[in-house]
């Protein structure tokens, strides 16, 4: 740039210099022009060789040695989803060419190095690169992948060679793409799913292959959420309560707060949680009339369901749900048990449409029973604007309800859940993620489940059967709903909701959306019915908080520490 500038290329110097701090001005923008994606591709490897230089640097510099001989026996590498996969031909390429080994002892060193946790089943997360782009931006870097490819077929060929379909599935380069999860799976020494179900999915389905060949790298290490920050520090009046209770114990082992069961017919203490639980909700409550303006009833039900914005997380049926409440209460009045508050918040990716319409008619909808006298008393809708983890830690303790209602079969497991466990949320979801894991904790009585099973959900998926129309015809009160999407229910909106209906009706509602809307009403409003209680209601929200330790993170970091790092953990004071 400088021998441009001093030529007097002034554009060009400039314009380099733009090119270069563009790699990491913003982190991940929309993705979805070529551009886009090549902006991303340089990102992932941007960061993953200035880690790997920065690990080798420091690894050199401790060990006072420039040998990497033992590399793997005192680093590990671990990787998250599909975008710092480019590390594993990265650090082969650091072995071959900056260290002088040879292919043999590099992978064996890279693949102990390594290891890997897939977060999602999503088709879209599985990140999958052109071989052009690849190429053209990194050949070096391709020519790695395509020898580790080469390999691979030629060592499962001698394996499997009357199965040529376990070839076809597995290997990295197929149908002009270079595939980052195979590429992660081939070249780490671990793979994990982050909750049982979701480890079931991966190796039956969506890595049945690899689990054939590697079946020893697969394993479960369900997510855990660091209760010291989102109870201890963001609910510090349960948090006394709690320690008046029981002791200080608990801060340092999640586990003791089992001792909260005895509490469970304690009217006393139960009456001195109910009684937290409305004083976070006035405090979120005043923050969101100093932030947006809006009042919002600490005295109703706050049913909460805050989550990145997706399809398959389905905060369309949530919507659907509350239109049903509106239209049920313009027909009776009196229909609506007590007042409830429906809470949502999240990110949408910057390029996925659906998700910016499906932020959209939760204003719009908001507007609408505001505006409404008969309704607005009974029924309040709020989107929390710019939802970040300051925010959730006054939204978590005020949660009446917790809505986990993804698609089962698609939340890997989600951390949300535990959180709003753990401040005394009661779960309305399906079986699906960790909220298989939390059932088993709190047992039936303690969470509100709905809708099909995972299995359900993947027999209609492979074999058909499901049809978005029957499930229309069949229920006037889904009919109603869906029409209300493309009808004017929602003025000046000008069909922008249109998408909406199509993704039920046109595509087949993917999401089962309509097939599980009976269900979720049905619990839903059981929901309502148990709060008219509000001791047996309290004690259900005890047994859940009693419960919430094992999703401590301490068991989680502890769990890969033991089994796939391979490092002593340790407790500091």
């Amino acid at each position: 740039d400088l021998a441009c500038f001093n030529r007097g290329e002034y554009n060009q110097a400039t314009s380099n210099k733009s090119e270069v701090e563009s790699i990491s001005y913003i982190l991940y923008p929309d993705d979805s022009s070529p551009a886009g994606r090549e902006l991303r591709l340089k990102q992932e490897y941007f960061f993953v060789a200035a880690g790997l230089g920065s690990i080798i640097r420091s690894y050199k510099k401790r060990n006072r040695s420039s040998s990497l001989h033992d590399f793997s026996r005192r680093v590990s590498v671990h990787i998250n989803d599909t975008h710092p996969v480019l590390c594993i031909p990265e650090l082969m390429r650091l072995l071959i060419d900056e260290e002088g080994m040879g292919w043999d002892e590099a992978w064996n060193i890279t693949v102990n190095t390594v290891s890997f946790t897939n977060h999602t089943i999503m088709p879209e997360a599985m990140e999958k690169w052109s071989i052009d782009l690849l190429k053209g931006l990194l050949p070096r870097i391709y020519q790695i992948i395509e020898e580790i490819d080469r390999r691979f077929k030629e060592d499962l060929t001698a394996r499997f060679m009357d199965d040529g379909k376990v070839i076809n599935n597995t290997e990295i380069l197929k149908d002009g793409y270079v595939y980052m999860a195979h590429l992660a799976i081939i070249g780490s020494s671990s793979v994990n799913g982050v909750a049982q179900l979701h480890t079931k999915i991966l190796k039956n389905v969506i890595f049945k292959d690899y689990y054939r060949i590697f079946g020893y790298k697969f394993n479960n290490k369900t997510n855990g959420v660091n209760y010291r920050r989102f109870l201890l520090a963001a609910n510090p009046k349960l948090s006394r309560l709690i320690t008046e209770a029981i002791g200080p114990n608990w801060k340092e082992d999640a586990g003791e707060l089992k001792k909260l069961q005895v509490f469970k017919n304690d009217s006393s203490f139960l009456e001195q949680m109910a009684n937290v639980k409305y004083e976070n909700k006035c405090r979120l409550a005043e923050r969101v009339k100093i932030k947006q303006g809006v009042v919002l009833d600490p005295m109703s039900i706050f049913d909460v369901h805050v989550k990145r914005i997706h399809a398959y997380k389905r905060q369309l049926l949530n919507v659907l749900k509350i239109m049903h409440l509106y239209n049920k209460a313009l027909d009776d009045p009196d229909s609506l048990r007590g007042s409830q508050t429906f809470i949502f918040g999240g990110k949408a990716a910057p390029g996925y449409h659906y998700a910016k319409i499906v932020i959209k008619i939760i204003n719009a909808l908001s507007q609408k029973i505001e505006h409404d006298p008969i309704v607005n008393q009974k029924l309040k809708v709020i989107f929390i604007e710019n939802f970040n983890v300051t925010q959730a830690e006054l939204i978590y303790p005020a949660a009446d309800i917790s809505e986990q209602i993804s698609t089962a079969s698609k939340e890997a497991s989600g951390t949300g859940n535990m959180k709003f466990m753990m401040n005394g949320a009661i779960t309305l979801g399906t079986l699906d993620g960790a909220n298989v894991e939390i059932k088993d904790a709190v047992g039936d009585d303690n969470i509100f489940i709905f809708g099909l099973t995972a299995e359900q959900v993947m027999s209609y998926t492979s074999n058909g059967g499901y049809k978005s129309w029957d499930e229309y015809h069949a229920n006037c009160d889904i009919r109603t709903c869906v029409n209300q999407l493309n009808s004017g229910f929602f003025d000046n909106m000008g069909g922008e909701f249109r998408v909406l209906f199509d993704s039920l009706m046109i595509y087949n509602d993917e999401f089962f959306v309509l097939r599980d809307f009976h269900s979720y009403l049905e619990m839903h409003d059981k929901l309502q019915t148990l709060h008219l209680n509000q001791k047996d209601w309290n004690a259900m929200s005890l047994v859940n908080i009693a419960n919430s330790g094992r999703f401590s993170s301490d068991r989680t970091i502890r769990e890969y520490a033991d089994w796939i790092w391979k490092v002593r953990y340790r407790t500091i004071n």
